[in-house]
């Protein structure tokens, strides 16, 4: 018998690595990669999974999750809210006694999202090519339990991402991440101006790709 549409969930792949970014940075963390996005940020480091997949049962994903044995679990993409039935996924995560977060650009609704998830919310900025995709109203429902992430192109993003965190009272709200954009602006750069500045942001890198570069499926 097939299996009901709304227990399946299109996947690029599963797999374990160390999180490389946001409050769980350095944890072993298995990897849930659903298929498709809407947006195309120029600096994506993901666009395989624009396309392709393959049709999972969530029951099924739960035991490949299991099988790893590890706490935390990452539900990303491509934009993994694209898929409605994403939802379900984090609440049976939840369920199962998971430390789970959801990376999501922001520009879909996260209303939705299971509480006990930690929302990491990508805030684009003018540099990507997709900041009219921000969904503004997404910003009152975080709580101390999520992130804001800025992905930083050049100087002009920073004064942007700079702008949003005062305008929008980012940092009373949940802890707030600025990153610099992968061989577009240094790291050395985005550092400084922080510090200049004495913005109240975490600055972080991507320390799986200090590790394993760009390959895939790290």
């Amino acid at each position: 018998m097939d299996t009901p549409a709304a227990e399946r969930l299109r996947l690029t792949e599963i797999f374990l690595s160390v999180q490389g970014e946001a409050r769980a940075v350095g944890w072993p963390t298995v990897f849930v990669r659903l298929t498709g996005c809407p947006l195309r940020c120029q600096y994506c480091d993901t666009a395989y999974a624009f396309h392709g997949g393959e049709w999972w049962e969530i029951e099924t994903i739960l035991a490949e999750v299991a099988r790893h044995g590890v706490r935390h679990v990452c539900v990303t993409g491509g934009e993994p809210l694209s898929q409605k039935r994403c939802l379900g996924l984090l609440e049976k995560l939840c369920d199962a006694g998971y430390d789970v977060s959801l990376e999501t650009s922001g520009a879909i609704d996260i209303a939705g999202v299971d509480p006990r998830v930690s929302r990491v919310v990508d805030l684009k900025t003018p540099a990507s090519l997709e900041m009219h995709r921000n969904l503004l109203s997404n910003l009152p429902l975080l709580t101390a339990h999520d992130q804001v992430k800025f992905v930083v192109c050049d100087r002009a993003d920073y004064e942007w991402a700079r702008g949003m965190v005062a305008e929008h009272g980012l940092t009373a709200r949940c802890e707030v991440l600025f990153s610099p954009s992968f061989d577009q602006v240094t790291p050395r750069e985005l550092a400084e101006w922080i510090l200049a500045d004495k913005l109240p942001v975490r600055f972080q890198m991507q320390l799986h790709k200090q590790l394993w570069g760009d390959a895939q499926g790290r």
